[in-house]
């Protein structure tokens, strides 16, 4: 189990300036790397209402569950690894979280885990590379008949990263853009999925 800050910045991006990005960092297609990303929450939205968030991400063969929350500078990460076993049992909603810090950490949010439940899956190719004082991330997601393209710049220092990433993306011609993270742009779409079924169920 670890904990660390996370600050970064984000930007989404059309198809041709995610393109033109790879292009300017020297990435190529085989440079990408798949991760699958499945989501959590309590049917309420309680972890959604706190700005937390609640995952497991598969990448490299390991499955790792992480608890996002907010911060006074970025986000808190909660970091476990978990077996696939374990993993597995979480997505079918057959099992209750590990003990563990996560655990913990949401328990002290005031949320009672035996409610959170599985919500669905995003799915990432992934492309990293050092810039100055940080790493640039690329990534092309998909979710729930969707897809997206984004760049990320996870820094140490807010204030300098911040100036170093709206630079650059004006030197490459990219419009800033409001981004949310991927949980909430996936959540977004998912609680809209939700409503037209209930609506066209005629609950």
């Amino acid at each position: 189990m670890t904990q660390e800050i996370e600050i970064e910045y984000k930007n989404l991006l059309t198809k041709e300036e995610f393109s033109r990005l790879a292009d300017f960092f020297h990435i190529a297609d085989h440079d990408f790397k798949h991760q699958d990303n499945h989501y959590f929450d309590t049917p309420e939205f309680h972890l959604k209402e706190r700005g937390a968030a609640l995952r497991i991400r598969f990448k490299n063969g390991r499955y790792v569950l992480t608890l996002k929350e907010p911060a006074p500078v970025g986000l808190l990460e909660t970091h476990q690894e978990i077996t696939a076993e374990q993993a597995s049992e979480l997505i079918s909603s057959a099992s209750s979280l590990p003990k563990g810090k996560v655990l913990e950490q949401i328990h002290s949010l005031g949320i009672h885990s035996g409610n959170i439940s599985f919500f669905g899956t995003l799915s990432t190719n992934r492309a990293e590379k050092t810039y100055k004082n940080g790493l640039i991330v690329l990534d092309h997601s998909r979710y729930i008949n969707k897809e997206d393209y984004e760049i990320e710049y996870e820094v140490l220092d807010a204030e300098e990263g911040l100036l170093a990433f709206r630079e650059l993306l004006a030197s490459q011609q990219v419009p800033l853009r409001k981004t949310p993270n991927k949980i909430k742009r996936f959540m977004t779409i998912n609680v809209r999925s939700i409503m037209r079924r209930s609506f066209k169920s005629g609950n």
